[in-house]
């Protein structure tokens, strides 16, 4: 499965009593569908995972699943505690899912050679294909990146790390030894703003929040990349995903609550995040509103 286009990270909707809203996931991902998402990545950081129960990813992958109707992939994230993140790994193969986004374990921080075991046994729990997270907690070297990407059922590797070289060289590592198709992704919140970057060292795929609220924000971003258009690369960096990234970094956890926001700000009811993180304050909401303009503008 070589994946393409923008990929699609979908908001996990929840009702006024704080429950998955099923019917208001199944319109985000059919409208993110319908717009041109190269992939489906339910449940996932964007998400919020990290506040979902398993029984709650299985029935979000089932959605998504039927909304997505064959159209594009569906990935579905898994990760946390090991049993959880076998357990929902087989749930996700029952609910449809074509391949698993795997995030870091739960809080502990442990030698590269435990994430391996980690990854493996994860992978041993489902035949999906398998995309690994590095971020975090979650820190490879070109050695053992080589080990997982080995594993018959991992296809690609996704970083949330940001360290250029390290990754220059697991990508190094991992082509000179793996002989089967593979593919890297940027993985940074916000990534647009670091899609020069990630190019110039061959990773051209990316995860794109933005994409939930706006895409056509994302696609003319992704067209002005893919046609080589520096200048409007550029523009669209300095007038809408740098003033983005700069209210993001006011307050932990706005790159998944202002995502949230902006979604609802179309008229989508998706409610608000949860605990432990925070709901945009009015003056942080108002500065959305004026980015988003902005990147609307410049997309038309």
């Amino acid at each position: 499965m070589q994946l393409d286009g923008v990929l699609f990270f979908p908001v996990t909707p929840f009702d006024a009593n704080g429950r998955l809203a099923e019917g208001v996931l199944a319109e985000h991902v059919e409208r993110g569908v319908a717009a041109g998402a190269g992939g489906v990545f339910v449940a996932c950081g964007t998400g919020e995972f990290h506040a979902l129960e398993p029984s709650e990813v299985e029935c979000a992958v089932t959605v998504a699943v039927r909304a997505a109707a064959g159209r594009v992939p569906v990935f579905c994230g898994v990760g946390g505690p090991l049993p959880v993140a076998k357990q929902i790994a087989r749930d996700a193969r029952g609910a449809g899912a074509d391949g698993l986004l795997l995030l870091p374990p739960y809080l502990v921080a442990s030698p590269a050679k435990g994430l391996v075991r980690y990854v493996t046994e994860v992978a041993d729990a489902s035949d999906l294909s398998l995309i690994v997270y590095q971020r975090n907690n979650a820190l490879f070297t070109p050695e053992t990146a080589v080990e997982v990407a080995s594993l018959p059922t991992v296809v690609g590797f996704k970083d949330g790390l940001g360290d250029i070289d390290l990754l220059h060289r697991i990508v190094l590592a991992v082509r000179a030894a793996v002989d089967k198709p593979f593919q890297f992704f940027n993985g940074l919140p916000t990534a647009e703003l670091t899609v020069p970057a990630y190019r110039g060292i061959g990773v051209d795929l990316y995860s794109s929040a933005v994409f939930c609220f706006a895409p056509e924000i994302s696609l003319g971003f992704y067209r002005a990349v893919h046609d080589g258009d520096g200048a409007l690369v550029n523009r669209y960096l300095m007038e809408f995903y740098k003033p983005l990234v700069e209210l993001r970094d006011k307050v932990p956890g706005y790159a998944v609550s202002l995502i949230k926001a902006a979604v609802r700000a179309t008229g989508l009811d998706v409610g608000g995040v949860r605990p432990p993180l925070l709901d945009p304050t009015p003056e942080h909401l108002a500065e959305l509103e004026k980015v988003v303009a902005a990147g609307r503008s410049l997309a038309a």
